[in-house]
Parts: C-alpha cells; sequence; structure tokens
C-alpha cells in the first residue's frame, strides 16, 4: 500500500508498521504493561451508537468553533505527540504547517525533536505548547518564557506522569532516542539526550528530570511565570476536574496519556461525561485517547459551548 492508497488512519497505522524500524513504531504505537486500556480506548468509541435525525438541510455544514477565544475549523486539534523526527525528518514542522493549513490547533510536546523557535519559523498558527514539569524549576520557567515569546497561545500541563508507565516495549526494545536526534527544546540546557540502559532510555530520563513532588500547587506557580491560559492534562475524575477549577485552570484535558501510563484505566471517552458533568460549565473540556474516526470526534459534546457539529477533541493522545 502507498500512501495515495491510504483511505483512514488505521492503514496509516499499517503503512507506518511496515516502513518504521520496530523500535520507532514500538513506541509510537505501544501502551503500559498489559494494554487494557490502549484496547479500551478504541473498544469504548466503538460502543457509542449514533442516534440520527432526517430530513434536515445539510446543504451547508458549519463544524468551526471556539477554543479559548480562538476560532478554528473544526471541533478536532491535534495533542502533542513527542520525538516526530524518528518518523520523518520533518517531524514536528510538517505537523505545524499541515495543522495551520487545516485551520486547526496544533499542541507541541515538551519532547519534540524540534523546539518552539523551529515550530514558529514556518508560519503563522494556533499553537499551545505541553509542559512537563522537570525538577530543576528554572528550566520549566524559561522553556515556558521561550514558548511565550515564541507565539505559543496556551499550556498544557501534564499531571499524569510522575514517574514513566512501564512500557514493555520499549523496554524490551531498549529505547533510546536515535543519535542523531535530541529533545530539540531541551539542546542547549543539555538535556537533550538519553543515554542508553538495560531497559528504556525514555524512563531512565524521566526517573531522572521529571519532578514526582508536583501538586496542585505547582498550577498556582505556574500561573506566577505565564498569563498564558493552562490546560490541565490527565483528568479523569470528577473529584480531580473540581480541584483543577478550583486552582484556576483554563480548562481540563481528559487524558490517560493514550494509555500509556497506568493501564486498566477507564477509556477517556468513558470518563468524559463524569469530568464535564462536575465541570457544570465552568470551564472547557477536551478529550483525547482512542480516536480513529472523525466521525466518532463529531459525536462527542464536550466543553461548554454547542456550537452546530460539535464540541473539541483532540486527536490521539501525548506520547
Amino acid at each position: 500500500m502507498s500512501i495515495a492508497e491510504v483511505t483512514n488512519v488505521t492503514e496509516y497505522e499499517e503503512l507506518a508498521r511496515q516502513k518504521l524500524p520496530k523500535m520507532v513504531y514500538d513506541y509510537y504505537a505501544s501502551g503500559a504493561e498489559d494494554q487494557w486500556t490502549l484496547k479500551e480506548n478504541r473498544s469504548a468509541f466503538e460502543r457509542i451508537r449514533f442516534r440520527p435525525r432526517i430530513l434536515i438541510d445539510v446543504t451547508k455544514v458549519d463544524l468551526s468553533t471556539n477554543v479559548l477565544g480562538f476560532n478554528i475549523s473544526m471541533p478536532i486539534m491535534v495533542a502533542p505527540t513527542a520525538m516526530q523526527r524518528m518518523a520523518h525528518p520533518e517531524g514536528e514542522l510538517a505537523t505545524a504547517r499541515a495543522v495551520a493549513k487545516a485551520g486547526t490547533i496544533m499542541t507541541l510536546s515538551s519532547w519534540a525533536t524540534s523546539s518552539v523557535e523551529e515550530v514558529a519559523s514556518v508560519g503563522p498558527g494556533i499553537r499551545f505548547f505541553q509542559l512537563y514539569v522537570y525538577k530543576d524549576r528554572n528550566v520549566v520557567a524559561q522553556l515556558v518564557r521561550r514558548a511565550e515569546r515564541a507565539g505559543f497561545k496556551a499550556i498544557a500541563l501534564t499531571v499524569d506522569t510522575p514517574r514513566l508507565g512501564r512500557r514493555e516495549a520499549d523496554i524490551k526494545n531498549k529505547f533510546v532516542l536515535p543519535s542523531h536526534l535530541t529533545l530539540a527544546n531541551f539542546e542547549g540546557l543539555d538535556l537533550g539526550k538519553m543515554d542508553k540502559t538495560a531497559d528504556s532510555g525514555l524512563a531512565s530520563y524521566v526517573a531522572g528530570q521529571i519532578d514526582r513532588s508536583l501538586t496542585w500547587k505547582d498550577v498556582k506557580w505556574l500561573q506566577t511565570i505565564t498569563s498564558l491560559p493552562i490546560l490541565v492534562k490527565g483528568v479523569i475524575t470528577a473529584e480531580d476536574t473540581e480541584l483543577a477549577v478550583q486552582h484556576g485552570a483554563a480548562g481540563i484535558i481528559v487524558s490517560n496519556h493514550g494509555a500509556r501510563q497506568l493501564d486498566y484505566v477507564s477509556a477517556t471517552i468513558s470518563a468524559l461525561e463524569e469530568v464535564v458533568q462536575a465541570a457544570r460549565g465552568r470551564l472547557p473540556v477536551f478529550l483525547d485517547g482512542g480516536v480513529r474516526r472523525d466521525r466518532k470526534a463529531r459525536s462527542v459534546r464536550l466543553g461548554n459551548r454547542r456550537p452546530k457539529g460539535s464540541g473539541e477533541c483532540a486527536a490521539d493522545a501525548e506520547k
């Protein structure tokens, strides 16, 4: 199969399996432990049934909506995925151009293989920045300031990774970022490389760098170093939704990290109703994980607006 013959995301996935090195494909495609939640993320969507109405004029269908004050062409955004240059030399730069052309929002991973400045250089576009909090808070503050200067419009704070999930494919493959690539946002900070280890080099990197003491007070701390709105990414319960509201979050991303962190948690689409009900329209709610066909995404009602068509959906999950 060639790219010209691809008609859906599943076929892209099979093409990637054929073309990418096993270590790289497994990194992108695998989940934590038994991968039950990875399967459930998709299966839960499959259990949703449409209840269509008929004889409605659909000559003109408007999918446009507004996210944090930004008008976008559709209620689908692109979620952060790390290390995209492992798949293609253009990596995040190609993604940024494509998302801008589509008229929606791209979220750049902290662990991108293109820096915030490089992504900004490809031209205009609405972009958010996904943030991991490092033990060295000076690193965090510097990175947030760089994202602001590069024109990024919001921070998506990932809160479900105090330590990396047990990704057994990465352990077996002894995953490490290929030597010709770096975590570009950290290159000048001597944090852009990861060492080979006896298991997963990424797990060792996370254990050495990511702050396990992160708590809700750090959302307040982030608000003191940036004026950008802060989305809390990794919420799947009503209790944490209420805490996000109390701590001034600008929005919630219902996410289980693409089923790559804690196995045997609910699919995100299954957790969505609980979160939306707890939010009570006080802040917008977004979702990632398990999204494969836009016809399903359009059936999801999220957030506190009800435009014609649907709500907001982030196309699959952060890596």
